[in-house]
Order: C-alpha cells, then structure tokens, then sequence
C-alpha cells in the first residue's frame, strides 16, 4: 500500500530521471559527431558548416572546448524568450507544435490540479468513514485523501460526479482551441512557403486502364486528357510487400554466398568441384 514516503521517493526517483536525459541531451548536443543531428534544418539551409571538416581526428567526435560545457545550458532561457514564429522560423512548425503540447499540457492539469487540492481533498477527508473501520482495515495516510474515504450514499459523491463533468468539459474546450490554433498555424506556415507538389497531392485509385500502356503511361493521358489545367505529375504507389520478402530473401543469399567465397579462398581445397542442381 502507497504512503506519502513511497510517492516522494518515486517523485524524487523521476526527477532525477529528467534531469539526467536534459543533461545527456545538453552535452550531446555540443559533440560534433551529432551536429547533423541536431541542427538538421540549419545544414538545409546552409547557414551552417560541418565542425568535423576543420577539426583532428579526436576533435571530429568528441567536442574539445571547456568553454562549451560551461555554458551548455545557455539554449534554455534563449529558447524560453524566443517567439512561436520565431520558433517556426529557427526549427520549423514540428517543433512549434510540440512546444505547444507542452503548454496545453499545462492548460488542463494546472487548474484541474488547483481545483482538486481546494475542493476535493476537504472533501474527503472531513469525512472520515475509514477512521471508523481502522479496527477492520490498513489504511494508509493516502487513503485518507481518496473517495474511499467517503461514506457509502453521502451526498458528496455528487462533488466528485460534478467535478468530473467540469474537468471533462475543461479539457475537450482547451483541446478544440488547441487544435484550432494549431490549425490556423499550418494554414499560415504554408501560404508563406513557396508552392511546392506536395501540398496538392491527392490520392487517385482505379483510373481506366488503357490497353497497350503502361500504369505510368496510363495515368498520365488519363489527367492530361481531363484534367490538363491541374495535373502536374504523378507517383505511383505499389503494394510492395512481395517485393519486400523476394529483397530480403535476395540479401539472405547474398550473405551465405559472400561467406562460402571467404570461406574457400582461405581453403580452396575445399571447394566443391560438382555442381547441384535443385528441381521443384
């Protein structure tokens, strides 16, 4: 049974936890082996250069400056003071978004956590049915805090039942307003990016085959000949999973063929001389 000291420990344990990932991730960042990684979208747009070019052979994975590490932490407060377009611009809408999920995280729990410690927890323990049955249970200190230390058809059930509707509604209202956000800022992140086929594909299936053509020939005098003024180009998709067991069936041969060509160059003696031939 969880008491107060059990849920302290397992916070301390998870606190720990994030703060050592936050600084795996700091000092990662700094190493030039996972420069690429991490700043993936500056090297698209060229506004950044490789550390390992110009560096030596220990320089080109391990980041030798002292500097660095006494400022790693640095990004946080900058990132914290940076803008949501700012963000979009510097790590692209992605990363916005998911900034944001933190944020609406923080929405819904914050009050309803706030509401929970003013209202419900008075509610319980003024109570006090399990101090009546502490002769015929174990209880803990938790319990205590807990519906189940209401009375059986106590009228503050309807506390709780009244609760739930609220934070129910809380949530589905913060999260149509989040989507709706989200929404509008896709919508504006593309009209201004320049247009680009992606963003009007759209999927096409059973087009009339055309005897003596090609698929690719097909589809294309299909849309050049109904659709001339919309059609750019087109992509066909195939259902690709036989083709997926005959390549890996292909490379599982290749494996065994290049390990019997190591094998009898090192022993040519046993090679075979008779070739067998396998029939179905």
């Amino acid at each position: 049974m969880a008491t107060l000291q059990d849920i302290g420990v397992s916070a301390l344990i998870n606190i720990l936890t994030a703060f050592a990932f936050l600084l795996a991730f700091a000092l990662l960042r700094l190493q030039p082996v996972n420069d690429r990684v991490y700043f993936a979208k500056w090297y698209l747009d060229r506004a950044r250069t490789s550390p390992r070019s110009s560096a030596h052979f220990v320089g080109k994975f391990v980041n030798l400056n002292p500097r660095t590490y006494l400022t790693f932490l640095n990004w946080m407060p900058q990132a914290l003071k940076m803008s949501e377009d700012e963000i979009v611009r510097h790590a692209g809408l992605d990363s916005a978004v998911f900034l944001r999920t933190y944020t609406l995280g923080l929405k819904i729990f914050v009050p309803i956590t706030i509401i929970a410690l003013l209202v419900l927890i008075p509610v319980n323990v003024s109570n006090g049915t399990l101090s009546f049955l502490k002769r015929d249970l174990v209880m803990s200190d938790i319990d205590k805090l807990s519906i189940s230390n209401v009375r059986p058809q106590s009228m503050r059930f309807f506390v709780h039942i009244g609760l739930e509707y609220l934070f129910t509604i809380w949530t589905c209202l913060m999260l149509y307003k989040e989507y709706d956000n989200v929404a509008s800022m896709r919508l504006r992140f593309l009209a201004s990016q320049g247009r680009r086929v992606e963003q009007f594909t759209v999927v096409v299936q059973n087009v009339p085959h055309v005897p003596r053509q090609s698929i690719p020939d097909t589809v294309d005098h299909f849309f050049r000949t109904n659709h001339p003024e919309h059609y750019l180009c087109h992509q066909e998709v195939y259902n690709a999973n036989e083709f997926a067991k005959l390549v890996k069936k292909r490379d599982s041969l290749q494996n065994w063929l290049d390990y019997n060509q190591l094998k009898f160059e090192r022993h040519p003696e046993k090679r075979p001389t008779k070739r067998v031939v396998l029939v179905n």
